[in-house]
């Protein structure tokens, strides 16, 4: 059985600036609560470590595709099993819209907890908006 999750957020940021942030895999821990690192091991490949309530997670995930300015798409390729795609839609000169899509496996208690309980929704919703808060501080300065 998989899951899935979609969560939007729109921002007083251009797409130029939401992209930056996200582009930077690497920065990802600073905006998504559940990610305590993540590594570049070679151009397409990345090592995370997860923080997760009752479990820590290590995985190794692939860029699948990376369009500039209009998505982000990864799968796992050691680890946890899980994909994903984030993508970049410009509402106008200095507001965007990202959108977050993610699948993935709910192996354990825990997962399936989270996946019963909307868990993983309210954190994404979380981390969506940690998101905002800091392109929208980089769109104004």
């Amino acid at each position: 059985m998989s899951a899935s999750l979609v969560e939007t957020v729109d921002i007083e940021a251009p797409v130029a600036v939401a992209w930056a942030l996200w582009s930077d895999v690497t920065r990802w821990p600073t905006f998504l609560s559940h990610v305590r690192l993540v590594e570049r091991l070679d151009e397409r490949r990345f090592a995370w470590q997860l923080q997760l309530p009752g479990a820590d997670k290590n995985f190794v995930a692939e860029l699948t595709e990376v369009i500039a300015e209009d998505r982000i798409a990864w799968h796992t390729v050691e680890g946890v099993h899980h994909a994903g795609v984030v993508t970049f839609h410009r509402l106008g000169d200095t507001t965007s819209r990202v959108t977050l899509q993610i699948e993935y496996d709910p192996k354990g208690f825990i997962e399936h907890l989270g996946a019963l309980t909307n868990l993983d929704s309210t954190l994404a919703n979380y981390d969506l908006g940690e998101f905002q808060k800091l392109a929208e501080t980089a769109a104004a300065s």
